[in-house]
């Protein structure tokens, strides 16, 4: 691709910023001729094809099969995971042929983890802690070994990120950074980037394809077989459980554990079986919540069947199927119960239901600022409580 436009207004070349071949560059006579010799060197080694405009060749994105996609994130954990699973889903359909690489650019991410199984045949290389988006010396050099990529889907709009990423060899780059400025493909005139985490990467799936894409309100999983026996062991037919997880993956986002434990103590007195969901950082807890509600059951620290599944995903999915309705902080275990398919009321504090929104129908919503402020504390055991009961009997919202 030829120089674009440059980052200001000039009428001097030397020294410059320009936009060549969807990386800024520095320009100079010397920084010029450079780069259309590399490009020109790296379309013949890697037997792309050459677009020759004036004296410069150039790879040419082709409108034939793409071969080759690369999807970059900061970082996964459960609960995001699962909302950009319909996402995952949606570009293997789109590029059935294509090798899709998945990128962790700032830390780990659960796809090469313990969400692997759930995309098995949909993403064929994950690379975790790749080491974009961290320092401005990353734009020195080409990242992942001057790799090519067919496209590159930019799915964040930090600057640092978004001007690295430009400098992995591609045909096409689709990113919202700086309202889709430096995308290859752009939205609608008139388009408003969504505020659901979701809905921006199907919108960029969208934009790339030029496919609509729905939004989905469920996520169907096939979870091992043998699981879903195992939880009728634990949790057999008869008595109506109350999910409780009062864990999540920063305080601030959790209400507090006294107040759990008081919904809990209402849950035994209306002859409800309240049943926690603590994780490895909140296992700790069981003691001080057995101390006073005796009658709760705690399934991730009771044995099962397979001891190593105990805090897995498939594990505490499959349990939420046998749970009336589960309340949860905005966390990975809440958004696990939402894809089980039962009733789930959510509690949001400072964090956006907005952007983090459970994938069910069967969904109710506590704010903290309708009861006064952004902290969790704020939101009043009585109003979760009465979410419960309206759940338990169909209604929800």
């Amino acid at each position: 691709m030829l120089p674009k436009r440059p980052f200001g207004i000039t009428s001097k070349l030397k020294n410059q910023f320009w936009v060549i071949n969807g990386s800024p560059f520095l320009l100079s006579s010397q920084n010029f001729l450079a780069w259309v010799d590399d490009e020109c060197k790296t379309a013949r080694d890697q037997d792309l094809p050459l677009c020759v405009r004036g004296f410069v060749c150039y790879p040419k994105c082709m409108e034939t099969e793409t071969k080759s996609v690369l999807v970059y994130v900061g970082l996964d954990r459960i609960g995001d995971s699962l909302l950009k699973l319909p996402f995952v889903r949606s570009l293997r359909e789109a590029f059935p042929g294509a090798h899709i690489t998945w990128v962790a650019g700032k830390d780990t991410s659960v796809y090469a983890g313990n969400m692997s199984p759930f995309v098995k045949g949909l993403l064929d290389e994950v690379i975790e802690n790749a080491g974009i988006g961290l320092s401005p010396k990353e734009l020195l050099r080409r990242p992942l070994n001057s790799r090519y990529f067919d496209i590159i889907f930019d799915t964040q709009r930090v600057a640092l990120a978004t001007l690295v990423l430009c400098r992995i060899r591609h045909g096409q780059f689709i990113s919202p950074f700086g309202n889709f400025f430096l995308s290859s493909r752009k939205p609608p005139p008139g388009y408003k980037f969504p505020q659901s985490m979701q809905r921006q990467m199907l919108d960029l799936l969208e934009i790339a394809t030029d496919q609509k894409i729905k939004t989905p309100n469920t996520l169907p999983l096939q979870l091992e077989p043998s699981l879903l026996p195992a939880t009728q062991q634990l949790l057999p037919e008869g008595p109506i459980y109350v999910g409780l997880l009062p864990g999540s993956g920063g305080k601030p986002k959790c209400w507090p554990l006294r107040k759990f434990i008081q919904l809990a103590q209402i849950q035994t007195s209306a002859g409800r079986v309240p049943v926690f969901f603590l994780g490895p950082q909140e296992t700790h807890w069981r003691p001080e919540i057995a101390a006073v509600v005796p009658e709760a059951i705690f399934p991730l620290q009771d044995g099962n069947h397979k001891d190593e599944l105990k805090h897995e995903p498939q594990w505490t999915i499959a349990l939420s199927k046998r749970i009336a309705v589960s309340v949860s902080n905005d966390s990975g275990a809440g958004h696990m119960c939402a894809v089980g398919g039962q009733p789930l009321v959510s509690l949001f504090g400072r964090t956006s239901p907005a952007k983090f929104k459970p994938m069910t129908p069967k969904l109710t919503i506590i704010k903290a600022q309708d009861y006064g402020g952004r902290e969790m504390h704020f939101i009043p055991v009585d109003a979760v409580d009465y979410a419960v009961k309206n759940a338990i009997n169909g209604v929800y919202g």
